[in-house]
């Protein structure tokens, strides 16, 4: 049994379940009436989706490189790929609410009574939902290649 490859797995795992988690709180956070605390909150839960989401794309990469199925198991394997487009179009989904947090996040300090216009707020929740949506296909993906689906 190789050691190496159940390491980069179990971690693998966690922090594709850590990144889920934190889609949901976005998803969660993201409602009316939101206030200074509140954007204070989620931006600080965005930054760590950033450092999640590139611990995922570095951990995994280490699978393939010192995985035990070897990189040829991926680079040949269609399930693969769509599980990369499907994580690829979820980060790219993750830039417009990460833009506007920031913003929100500048114009909260600015005025500690500033509230998100709710104008703003709907398309942060419609790219939010998106991402959750798509964010699905990747464990199915996964679960497939598991199976020696793709090859």
């Amino acid at each position: 049994m190789d050691t190496t490859d159940l390491v980069l797995a179990i971690l693998h795992h966690l922090l594709v379940f850590s990144l889920a988690g934190i889609i949901a709180a976005e998803f969660v956070l993201v409602r009316n009436e939101m206030n200074a605390a509140t954007v204070r909150r989620l931006a600080g839960i965005d930054r760590h989706y950033g450092i999640v989401a590139m611990l995922v794309v570095a951990v995994g990469a280490a699978r393939v490189y010192w995985g035990l199925k070897g990189w040829e198991f991926y680079v040949y394997n269609w399930a693969f790929w769509a599980k990369m487009a499907a994580f690829a179009g979820v980060g790219l989904l993750s830039i417009m609410p990460t833009m506007r947090f920031l913003s929100w996040r500048r114009l909260a300090g600015a005025d500690p009574d500033w509230r998100v216009p709710e104008a703003q707020l709907a398309p942060v929740r419609t790219c939010i939902r998106a991402e959750a949506a798509l964010f699905l296909l990747i464990p199915v993906f996964a679960a497939a290649m598991a199976r020696g689906y793709g090859l």
